[in-house]
Order: C-alpha cells, then sequence, then structure tokens
C-alpha cells in the first residue's frame, strides 16, 4: 500500500486522569490539509480511516501507545463526504461531491468506483445481510440506492422525500433523515419501502441520524444545539426524550446555539457520544438522561468522531464545519484528528439508583 507522511506520532496514549483533560489526548500525524467530513476505525484491526474537502481519504494505523502511522490514500474527483468499512475491515467506500462511490481494496491498494447517483453523495452505509454484504448509497438526488458489488447497476432504489442528509445502518434498522425534517425508517428485510415515516420531534435542520446498538431506536442531532432519544416501536414510546446541548450562555437571556455535528455509539455500554460546532464534546447515558463526561473546548469545531472496535479509544476531527458558510473558512484553520483512550468510568452507564 501507499505510504504517506513523514512518520508517526511519538506521545504515547494514556487514559486522562482530568474530569476534563483533552491535553493527553494524542494527534495523528500527517492529517489532511482540509476541512475532515468524516471518519470511521476498523472494525477487525486497528487501522482509522478519514475522509477530507481534500479529495482524499487517508488511512493511519494505530498502535496500542496511540502512535500512528499513514498507510494508504485514495482520492475522488470532489470532496469526501462519508465513508464506512465492511465487516471484514478488507474494504473501504466512500461517497462525494463528484457523485461518485469508490471501494478501495486494503490489501491490493485499488480503488474502483462502484456506484453514481445524479448529485452528491452525502452518506454511504455497508449492510451486512444474512444473504450478504450490501452497501447503501444516499445522496442529495433524493434517492437511496443499494448496491451489490457484484454487478454495475444498482439492485434497488427509493426515492426519499427530500436530499439525504444522513443515515446509519444497525441491522435490521436503517433510518434517514433528509432536508425539512423527514425521517424515514427501514426495516431492511424489505429494503426499498420505509415501514415509517415521521417529521424529526427537533424543530430545526436534522444534521445526523445514529443508531442504538441494540437496534431499537436511534438519535437525532439538529443545528440547533438539540439531541432527540427516538424508540422505534410505539410501545417505547414513552422513552422519547430531547434535550439540549451544546450551547453557551451568555446573559441572562442571550445563549449561543451550535449544531450537534456527530453523535456516536459506543458498542459494548450503549452509551453515546455527542460532537458540535462549539469545540465540544459530551459523553451521555440516554438510559439515566445524564450525562457521563464533559470535555474541555478545543480550538475549532468538531466535525466527525468514532470509537475504536473495542471501545477504548474515540478519535475526534477538528476543522472547520462550514456552519457558518464560505466566509467562515478562515485562512490556517486548524485541520487535525485527536485519539483519546477512553476509561471505563467515561463510556460506562451509570448504576441505577
Amino acid at each position: 500500500m501507499a505510504f504517506f507522511g513523514g512518520g508517526a506520532g511519538t506521545s504515547a496514549l494514556t487514559a486522562s486522569t482530568s474530569a476534563n483533560n483533552t491535553e493527553r489526548d494524542i494527534e495523528v500525524s500527517d492529517p489532511p490539509d482540509d476541512s475532515i467530513s468524516c471518519l470511521e476505525f476498523c472494525p477487525v484491526a486497528d487501522y482509522l480511516a478519514v475522509g477530507s474537502w481534500n479529495n482524499q481519504v487517508r488511512v493511519y494505523e494505530v498502535a496500542a501507545n496511540g502512535q500512528t502511522q499513514g498507510k494508504a490514500m485514495y482520492s475522488h474527483e470532489g470532496p469526501v463526504l462519508s465513508l464506512c468499512w465492511n465487516k471484514d475491515g478488507n474494504k473501504i467506500f466512500s461517497g462525494g461531491a463528484d457523485k461518485a462511490g469508490r471501494a478501495f481494496d486494503v490489501s491490493t491498494g485499488q480503488s474502483t468506483q462502484i456506484a453514481q447517483h445524479d448529485a452528491p453523495i452525502k452518506c454511504v452505509k455497508w449492510i451486512e445481510a444474512p444473504t450478504g454484504g450490501i452497501l447503501a448509497t444516499g445522496s442529495w438526488d433524493k434517492t437511496i440506492k443499494y448496491w451489490d458489488l457484484r454487478q454495475q447497476n444498482p439492485i434497488g432504489t427509493v426515492q426519499l422525500p427530500e436530499r439525504c442528509y444522513t443515515m446509519d445502518v444497525q441491522y435490521p434498522l436503517m433510518v434517514v433523515g433528509t432536508a425539512e425534517r423527514h425521517i424515514q425508517i427501514f426495516n431492511l428485510t424489505n429494503p426499498t419501502t420505509a415501514f415509517r415515516t415521521m417529521t424529526s420531534p427537533l424543530k430545526w435542520q436534522t444534521r445526523v441520524i445514529s443508531c442504538f446498538p441494540a437496534a431499537n431506536g436511534f438519535a437525532i442531532g439538529s443545528i440547533e444545539g438539540r439531541v432527540a432519544i427516538q424508540y422505534v416501536e410505539d410501545k417505547d414510546s414513552s422513552q422519547n426524550f430531547s434535550f439540549k446541548c451544546h450551547r453557551k450562555d451568555q446573559s441572562k437571556d442571550q445563549t449561543l446555539v451550535y449544531a450537534v455535528n456527530d453523535i456516536s455509539f459506543h458498542q459494548g455500554y450503549g452509551t453515546f457520544s455527542t460532537a458540535g460546532s462549539d469545540g465540544t464534546i459530551n459523553f451521555w447515558d440516554k438510559d439515566a438522561r445524564s450525562r457521563i463526561k464533559p470535555f474541555d473546548p478545543v480550538p475549532g469545531p468538531i466535525t466527525a468522531t468514532g470509537f475504536n472496535r473495542s471501545g477504548n479509544i474515540f478519535a475526534y476531527a477538528v476543522s472547520y464545519d462550514w456552519s457558518k458558510g464560505h466566509n467562515g473558512m478562515t485562512q490556517g484553520h486548524i485541520n487535525k484528528v485527536m485519539l483519546h483512550a477512553c476509561k471505563d468510568d467515561e463510556v460506562k452507564k451509570r448504576p441505577k439508583k
């Protein structure tokens, strides 16, 4: 595979002893030189894939002590907006503003186009179905397409009510959020027809949707510093709630409100993180309806987050999130990916009182 960059980071990754301390978090070596749109850890090994507005996907190896080394890189013809790994961890899929979906074979270092839309691809998700793996791509052309990698054309297409903004899968659950606050919920045993369509319980534009590890619900984050917890079944609707986050009180009657850019669930404990345009991260326990851990602010919006396969490393990207449009992209804006060593008491659910 093609190596890039000037070597590995040298600091050791150790769990922070301070309640809020991010000073010990380790910076990934040789990060992208433009805004970071997405990141995801490999499900079977300690590799991290990072997508950027510089049209590139970069793959890093993460050592146990937090040292990182660039291992591979491939390109789109426009900004990369989403990426994911397959279950076996030997392929990376990505979608971008070039309207193309690409597959990168980790063993050969080759990338090929495997999907096409009529507008930018905002979301890509790997679906590990009992009958085999399928790639789902969601686009601003108001469709979701399903791709069997052995075939050139999509094996299924879903018409959405609006542009796809966010999508997540926890088989058999898939949830899609679009413009105008539409949310469509799919049972992937019948993937071409939504079994429920709803309007987001949040009043402002949907930014991110993330499914519970138990596949019985999902979290929604909006541009208005608010998160909604939603269960799929009507019998669980009494557990639905929403809460405010990523806000700063300026005075008695003035509050700065920031977008919730990403939500990541810890696959072991079912707790989750929120990350915002305010440069802060929080870890939450939805069952106790409480915050487990706040992080100190970092010098820039947090655009993407994710836990590794064992849940003991949390990656987060610090870069411009375009929340203030083109004018907010100032010269020399920070672009970096940080690794945080998670202690159990940061991510474990609180004992019930």
